[in-house]
């Protein structure tokens, strides 16, 4: 039965990891990155890490996507986005990310299929995981921290540049007609002289 949930689980992971990367509207694609992790999470509780599978849900489904949700939403995305990503996903957009992809397969078929490595199924606690990622691991843990800190500033800084960018637009009307607010003035000076 372990075995049946664990082959479910890796399918649903990689068909919803297929969607995000597939799907023109990033709202969308965050919804099936959440249901990839979720699965992901169910499988590594299966190989016997109950501790990762809850940091899964609670770290990466939760918190992380949570905030990739604010940056999209914050950047204001709409439909020259959606076409533009339209255009990015050309056939032949493909050849190079499936020859990778074709590559990983055909050595995981024979890693999977070539060897006889079992995994142990040990449990793994949170005092062993805390005391290998705080221990010999510490310097990564520090650099993917700064790494998800300066990814958050840059959103943000391109967010603010986007949003002046576009309220510059709305503040100058075209050429053509002067807008009633610069009338306004004018109006008012010939008025008072």
């Amino acid at each position: 039965m372990e075995t049946a949930i664990f082959y479910i689980a890796a399918l649903v992971a990689a068909l919803a990891t297929l969607r995000v990367v597939t799907h023109v509207n990033a709202s969308h694609a965050l919804i099936y990155l959440v249901v990839s992790l979720l699965a992901v999470a169910v499988i590594f509780f299966l190989l016997g890490a109950p501790f990762a599978a809850a940091l899964e849900v609670v770290v990466y489904a939760g918190a992380i996507v949570v905030l990739f949700l604010f940056v999209v939403m914050m950047l204001n995305l709409g439909r020259t986005s959606v076409e533009r990503e339209r255009g990015w996903l050309r056939p032949g957009m493909w050849i190079g990310p499936a020859v990778l992809a074709a590559v990983l397969l055909v050595s995981f078929v024979f890693v999977f299929w070539g060897t006889d490595a079992k995994t142990s199924g040990e449990m793994v606690g949170p005092r062993a995981v805390g005391i290998a990622l705080f221990g010999p691991y510490i310097i990564a843990v520090e650099l993917a921290g700064f790494l998800l800190l300066a990814a958050l500033v840059g959103a943000w800084h391109l967010g603010r540049r986007y949003l002046e960018e576009r309220r510059g637009a709305d503040d100058f009307p075209e050429e053509e007609g002067a807008s009633p607010e610069e009338e306004a003035p004018e109006a008012s000076a010939e008025g008072n002289a």
